[in-house]
């Protein structure tokens, strides 16, 4: 190939290619000269959009709409930003607010579960804010004993006419007895059966036993702790009963003892035994542990202790109260009246 030839390949080349959109850089040599003499030529090339198949069926319309689903699903996710974090402050934030409804949650369960024993509490409370708390009856139960008359007032009774007399004659001094032991706690106005439970299983140390008798005994009022001594036997008496129990339990004295941490130093307590009547009057209010078993010894004198699980509606501790016998426990009842 002789010069000519090459210039004119070279014409062709660069009219048929130059000026094509679509070229590449190729490196073009002479063989008939040193290989560092050549043209380069460049040649864009474009990558176009395959041609369809005719003969290919169309994909079907749900396919189409699961495969554009997907995709956005995955442009969704790329597309959120990655810088995008939450502070501790916020954190913090949704924490609490979570803290709080759990908490709001638990504290009405718990309410609906101590309804009972929590609407006499308020009932209580309300009554005392606006004054509307009413003596209970049943301090005529602890009322002194009336005084004996004297010469005057018997000489003034035999020569006054029966009217005078009638307004001068003191009532009658004589005590109602229950046929039950009974405890009666005017402040709280509670007037309760007190249910004795046999100290057979204490002896045989079968605490399973004894607690699940104690329940069943509860279910009928206050329970006279088994071991512990009977009114008169110059002991300590001890008296339990619930403050608050489940609501779906069986028997009326669920909730007995709910308003007892409204009693206060000073009260008096009546408990009736064997148709006998002991008045207390509280001297001390603590509140213990449940594993303090200090609360049942019987080498402390004379005493009168009640006991229930405090804050109402947990068994998380004891409130006691203990009471000292009052001088008018030195004799028994008279001229019973039973009923």
């Amino acid at each position: 190939m002789n010069e000519e030839d090459n210039k004119q390949d070279y014409s062709l080349f660069d009219k048929n290619y130059s000026n094509d959109p679509f070229r590449e850089e190729f490196l073009i040599f002479d063989h008939g000269k040193d290989n560092s003499e050549h043209k380069t030529f460049k040649l864009n090339i474009e990558k176009r959009a395959k041609p369809k198949d005719e003969n290919k069926p169309a994909d079907p319309p749900q396919a189409k709409k699961s495969l554009s689903g997907k995709a956005k699903k995955t442009s969704k996710h790329k597309s959120a930003p990655s810088s995008e974090k939450r502070t501790i402050k916020e954190i913090f934030k949704d924490t609490g607010r979570q803290l709080l409804a759990t908490l709001a949650i638990l504290l009405l369960g718990f309410l609906i579960l101590n309804w009972s024993a929590y609407y006499q509490i308020g009932k209580n409370k309300l009554s005392e804010w606006f004054g509307t708390k009413e003596d209970s009856p049943l301090e005529v139960f602890i009322e002194e004993e009336p005084e004996e008359l004297t010469e005057e007032e018997e000489l003034l009774l035999a020569n006054n006419d029966n009217l005078e007399q009638s307004e001068l004659i003191p009532p009658l001094d004589i005590e109602v007895s229950p046929i039950t032991n009974r405890i009666i706690i005017p402040r709280i106005d509670k007037n309760v059966p007190v249910i004795n439970v046999s100290s057979e299983n204490l002896l045989t140390k079968d605490w399973g036993a004894l607690e699940k008798e104690i329940q069943a005994a509860l279910q009928n009022g206050v329970v006279h702790y088994p071991g512990t001594s009977i009114p008169g036997e110059g002991g300590n008496v001890v008296i339990t009963g619930h403050s608050s129990y489940f609501p779906w339990d069986a028997g009326r004295f669920k909730d007995v003892f709910a308003l007892l941490h409204d009693v206060v130093i000073g009260d008096k307590i009546v408990v009736y035994y064997n148709q006998d009547k002991y008045v207390y009057e509280v001297s001390e209010i603590k509140v213990v542990l449940p594993g303090d078993i200090e609360v049942l010894r019987q080498d402390i004198g004379d005493k009168l202790t009640l006991l229930t699980c405090t804050p109402v509606g947990t068994n998380l501790k004891r409130l006691i109260i203990v009471a000292d016998p009052t001088d008018k426990n030195i004799k028994t009842v008279s001229n019973k009246v039973l009923r």
